[in-house]
């Protein structure tokens, strides 16, 4: 396996946050079953969907929770050029109070409108556990990845803490990613979160993952990076892609 293909499609995965969830059909057994499902990665790295009870593919995943999630680069104008994941999983609905509750927080900084309709309907959360990934990086570029998750070290109080002071004090320094990075303007951006490798900022509804230029492993580092790209003049090259 390559590590920089698992890497690259770690990359895909962060930044897509939807993606085609395929599924066992119950009423047409025998049958895929294909939905839209918009996703955020939970501090596991794993996809974290919001689903309805009486929704299709919910019913489907209670029969038989193998499925497998299809993501790819949004905008492509060639999409068998471009990068694309299969991730193979068993699909789990949250039963934990504690495990539920720390999915909200981190899912409605993604998607605030799902508070809405959470409260309103019978909705829950499933975590994707991983299997195997499919990432096709290009022509040619096709390989089997076993493991591709990666634990976010800041999940939980670190990275809601580092959220909340820079959406507070350094709204200056977020306009300013965004203008490094090319990102449209229609509405004020808000960071949402913070991985090893890059933020996740939300501009109205599009969210946006932003790479470091190196990894952070720690508050400090992060601290050191936000710092560095609040300064600089063009989006730092990922030194670690080309690792």
């Amino acid at each position: 396996m390559s590590v920089e293909a698992a890497k690259h499609a770690r990359e895909l995965l962060l930044k897509e946050y939807r993606g085609m969830l395929s599924t066992h059909s119950k009423s047409m057994p025998g049958f895929p079953f294909g939905s839209v499902v918009p996703y955020c990665l939970d501090e596991q790295g794993r996809p974290l969907i919001l689903i309805s009870r009486i929704a299709q593919h919910t019913h489907n995943l209670q029969k038989d929770p193998k499925c497998s999630m299809l993501v790819g680069e949004r905008g492509a104008e060639d999409v068998q050029a471009v990068g694309r994941l299969t991730y193979l999983a068993e699909a789990r609905k949250l039963e934990d109070r504690a495990a539920i509750d720390a999915a909200a927080e981190r899912y409605y900084r993604y998607f605030p409108d799902s508070q809405n309709y959470h409260k309103a309907h019978d909705f829950d959360f499933w975590v994707l556990e991983p299997v195997r990934h499919r990432y096709i990086g290009g022509f040619g570029a096709i390989h089997w990845i076993d493991q591709l998750t990666l634990a976010n070290p800041f999940a939980g109080k670190a990275e809601a803490s580092m959220i909340e002071h820079m959406n507070a004090d350094h709204t200056m320094a977020i306009a300013h990613y965004v203008d490094l990075a090319g990102l449209p303007h229609t509405e004020p951006a808000q960071l949402v979160g913070i991985d090893s490798e890059g933020m996740h900022l939300r501009i109205g509804q599009g969210l946006h993952w932003l790479a470091f230029q190196e990894p952070c492993n720690t508050p400090t580092q992060v601290r050191e990076a936000l710092v560095y790209l609040a300064h600089a003049e063009q989006w730092p090259k990922n030194t670690a892609a080309d690792a």
